[in-house]
């Protein structure tokens, strides 16, 4: 039996698959694509390693590709059917009880079992990895950063893999409203790791949610060839730069952006790429720009997926596609099939309450919005604002919501609700200057033409500075 470079042993695992496996972790930690080649170099050194198997099950799900995890489950399952886990580690068999919840879709129930193994064994690297990205897609901002803050001091300054975890740590800050220690860890993982485009990601956010969209843009600029190609994590980033573009005011270098970076001919059709170009056109549809035929060729990849019910944050985007292409019949398909859908999932399967409670009302009221029907897309996602994170992502994805709701009050001509969502938004990030537009819309709804020129101003000036 062998063990990897902090001590732990790995039963069925030899010299040669420990070498793909620690690869495999780096790679997997810094979001490069050859993480899938080096996990399967791993297998094939030693098809019974168990921790091999392990990390190729994470990666089954951690993309939220359904066909992925189905593949993952199959090939987990056949493992299983013969292993003697009596002989195994305590540490390996409970990362065999988070994979299979997992792949069972308890996500909810693997990250209890993940953070089991964080308390017993703090610097396991992969469940330490896989953990965070639980808490990301299930919304949980506390634990995200909780659970690498509560591991790091087990772990030595010198150690290699300490800078991502810090990355990771600098993102779980920002997500619970830590912005300038956000900001100082993530750097700080940088300084350990230039090309750790998680860390950057981390920091990036950090600007988003403080109105800082120069000093975004400055940022990503200064590190261009450290995260704007070659990562799984490049297509993320480049919607980031959008977002800056965006609230700039600079359309053209969005569109751009769009063209070169988020969806073309040559994109891969993977959700979590789709869902980045979706929720870009969408902000664009709020704010009435007509982007045709981009839509159209969004809405064809979404719906040659063929997606069944998964991850309830994927089928918000798709709808998002079809109602801005005008397929309204296509986005009531994907509900009337999720609607079916819970009639029969179990309730264990967390993306059963994910569905029910939160991404069924957000895709009625996408549709309600895209009829026009402002008043219903108001009321469908006014119960569900506080509650959004519970269907997954982090407050910059789930803004697109949020701005529906505050467009759609306003087209409804809600002028109280208006003013108390934009009060709220204006409080929380006064630097942002689509809070400032909004404000003026509304003033001019009220009848204050020297308010709505005053927040006009205000809109200008911060996309200026």
């Amino acid at each position: 039996m062998t063990a990897d470079r902090h001590g732990y042993r790995m039963s069925h695992t030899g010299a040669d698959a420990l070498v793909h496996y620690e690869q495999a972790l780096d790679d997997l930690l810094f979001f490069r694509p050859d993480v899938a080649d080096s996990t399967r170099a791993a297998l094939d050194a030693a098809p019974r390693s168990v921790m091999a198997q392990v990390l190729a099950a994470y990666l089954g799900v951690l993309g939220t590709e359904e066909k992925d995890a189905v593949a993952a489950r199959d090939a987990f399952l056949r493992f299983r059917s013969g292993l003697d886990e009596e002989v195994l580690t305590a540490r390996e068999r409970m990362h065999l009880a988070a994979a299979d919840a997992w792949l069972g879709g308890e996500m909810h129930r693997a990250g209890r079992l993940l953070g089991d193994l964080t308390v017993a064994h703090p610097r396991d690297v992969l469940a330490l990895f896989a953990g965070h990205q639980h808490d990301f897609l299930t919304g949980d901002a506390q634990r995200l950063r909780d659970r690498i803050g509560g591991a790091l001091g087990a772990w030595q300054p010198d150690d290699p893999h300490r800078g991502p975890l810090l990355g990771m740590y600098a993102f779980g800050l920002e997500e619970s409203g830590h912005y300038e220690r956000a900001e100082e860890t993530g750097l700080e993982a940088l300084a350990h790791h230039p090309r750790d485009v998680w860390a950057i990601h981390g920091v990036v956010h950090t600007y988003e949610m403080r109105g800082r969209f120069t000093d975004g843009m400055r940022f990503l600029d200064a590190r261009t060839d450290d995260w704007s190609d070659g990562t799984l994590l490049t297509v993320h980033n480049w919607w980031h730069y959008a977002l800056y573009a965006m609230e700039l005011g600079d359309a053209n270098r969005v569109l751009e952006i769009y063209d070169a970076a988020l969806h073309h001919e040559e994109s891969a059709g993977v959700a979590m790429q789709l869902l980045d170009a979706a929720a870009l056109l969408w902000r664009l549809y709020l704010a009435g720009a007509d982007q045709g035929v981009r839509w159209v060729r969004l809405a064809d990849a979404w719906e040659r997926r063929d997606d069944g019910a998964h991850y309830a944050f994927n089928d918000a985007h798709a709808v998002m596609a079809y109602v801005g292409a005008g397929r309204i019949g296509l986005a009531e398909r994907l509900v009337a099939d999720r609607e079916r859908w819970l009639a029969g999932a179990a309730p264990a399967v967390t993306n059963r309450a994910m569905t029910a409670d939160i991404g069924l009302p957000v895709c009625r009221a996408l549709i309600a919005y895209g009829r026009q029907e402002y008043g219903r897309a108001t009321d469908l996602l006014l119960p569900v604002r506080h509650r959004l994170h519970e269907f997954g992502g982090s407050h910059a994805q789930r803004d697109a919501v949020q701005r529906t709701l505050v467009e759609a009050a306003l087209r409804a001509k809600r002028t109280d609700l208006a003013r108390m969502l934009l009060s709220e938004r204006i409080q929380l990030r006064p630097v942002c200057p689509y809070n400032w537009s909004a404000q003026a819309r509304l003033e001019e709804q009220l009848g204050a033409p020297a308010r709505a020129a005053a927040a006009r101003e205000k809109a200008a000036a911060q996309a200026a500075w």
